[in-house]
């Protein structure tokens, strides 16, 4: 119990800190805008919003200005059961991408981000 506690209190002050210094997100015209958002979509992140990594993976999103649809694996049960099913484990953070009916489950955040990068770049 005292653990949890604990885990719950530095969970708290991680996101605060996210929360007090997320970086700025990118600025690009409306048109720009609307082309790499585009490149975000069928793409899903499977998290819960204390995880270090999981934030790591958030602030990138944030800072390259893009949303991405985030499943949060304690709040919601189905989602958690879907990451179980789909990506063989239940790992956060994950970042599911849907291409062509194609699905592929990508765990490690560096990776996540190097690949959301990537196609914000494209």
């Amino acid at each position: 119990m005292l653990l949890k506690l604990v885990r719950n209190a530095l969970g708290n002050v991680i996101v605060f800190v996210d929360w007090v210094s997320r970086p700025k997100s990118i600025q690009r015209s409306p048109t720009e805008q609307i082309r790499v958002q585009s490149a975000f979509d069928g793409l899903s992140l499977y998290q819960f919003r204390a995880c270090p990594f999981c934030v790591k993976t958030r602030r990138a999103i944030h800072a390259l200005g893009v949303d991405v649809e985030l499943r949060d694996i304690n709040k919601e049960i189905k989602h958690r059961e879907e990451l179980q099913e789909g990506g063989g484990r239940v790992k956060v953070p994950c970042l599911r991408i849907e291409n062509n009916n194609e699905v592929t489950w990508m765990y490690e955040s560096s990776e996540i981000i190097e690949h959301l990068q990537q196609r914000a770049n494209a």
